[in-house]
């Protein structure tokens, strides 16, 4: 923390990490003083939230009293509740639009054999639950060659919502040069009702048509649950004009962003990323600048580096059998 922050922060500020385990939290009260507790993540018969609960016994409040009005100014979170939820495949029912003869895509993947000698090729099985196929399509410089028909994709993604389809993924081809496709197929999905729509324009607006279809399928995956547990911890902050708490998630490129901008693409690392970091800082001050980061927890364990002047970030990688393309941290994740 700076100086600054310590001026302009008077009330409590907590820092969590929520583990697929244990539910790590580490509190600075009013005074200066800090201390830590440490919970397990999930326990329904104790508390709903373990996050939540710590921070309610920081602040010494009984079980019916409310943290409506606690000075609380800052809570930064990093969470594995994404990578949970991608490694132990429990996301939520996603529909995949994409251009017609492209359903498949993800499938053929880009071909690469990480274990070249290996006869028997065991596929990941893919996030969505439902493929849909449209005609519309762009060409490469974003000129419109063939109008979507919109009554067929409605009557398909009516179909899939019935299916118990909550989230649409719209990935179609050269969609990054010309979103107007995709903006009309995702008007369509809001008003049959779909919670989350994500749109490969918004997601990932590059080249290279399996990496942004890939993210953009984890991100309408993700991001839902996400939602969820976002939802979940700020429900019981303070929102008042006189007392509201500054929420922030860490996000796998080791930056915080905003409870409301924290998105799936961005949370799969959100918990590994802050151990890199908070490694890092640790043993720069213990004189050890170059380190190996060994994360064990329950569900995963992540492997990183630090060379001592700059974090390894990359630019796309292979998560739990998913290609991502999003700055992340570079983090072996098994």
């Amino acid at each position: 923390m700076t100086q600054q922050d310590q001026v302009q922060l008077t009330g409590w500020q907590f820092a969590i990490d929520r583990g697929g385990t244990f539910t790590d939290v580490i509190a600075r009260a009013p005074d200066g003083s800090v201390n830590t507790r440490k919970l397990l993540s999930e326990n329904p018969d104790q508390y709903e939230d373990a996050a939540v609960q710590a921070i309610r016994d920081f602040l010494g409040l009984q079980a019916h009293e409310t943290l409506a009005d606690a000075p609380i100014d800052r809570v930064r979170m990093g969470t594995t509740v994404a990578t949970n939820a991608l490694l132990e495949r429990k996301g939520a029912k996603t529909a995949f639009v994409t251009t017609r003869g492209l359903g498949d895509i993800l499938d053929i993947g880009n071909q690469n054999r990480p274990k070249l000698f290996v006869r028997n090729i065991e596929k990941p099985t893919q996030l969505y639950a439902r493929t849909i196929e449209t005609n519309a399509r762009m060409d490469a410089a974003g000129n419109e060659l063939t109008p979507p028909d919109l009554s067929e994709v409605k009557r398909a993604l009516r179909d899939a919502h019935a299916g118990g389809c909550d989230s649409v993924a719209i990935c179609l081809l050269h969609g990054y040069r010309n979103p107007a496709h995709e903006r009309q197929i995702g008007a369509l999905a809001g008003d049959l009702g779909f919670a989350h729509i994500s749109m490969s324009h918004e997601v990932i607006s590059l080249m290279k048509f399996v990496g942004r279809a890939s993210t953009t399928v984890a991100d309408a995956y993700l991001t839902p649950v996400l939602r969820d547990y976002v939802s979940r911890v700020s429900k019981h902050l303070p929102e008042t004009d006189e007392a509201a708490t500054q929420l922030q998630f860490m996000m796998s490129s080791g930056g915080l962003t905003a409870a409301s901008l924290f998105q799936g693409k961005d949370a799969v690392l959100s918990g590994p990323a802050g151990g890199v970091v908070g490694m890092a800082k640790t043993a720069k001050r213990a004189g050890q600048p170059r380190v190996i980061g060994f994360d064990m927890g329950g569900p995963s364990t992540d492997v990183s580096r630090y060379d001592g002047d700059q974090y390894d970030r990359v630019q796309e990688t292979l998560v739990a059998g998913q290609r991502l393309r999003a700055p992340m941290m570079a983090v072996h994740t098994v």
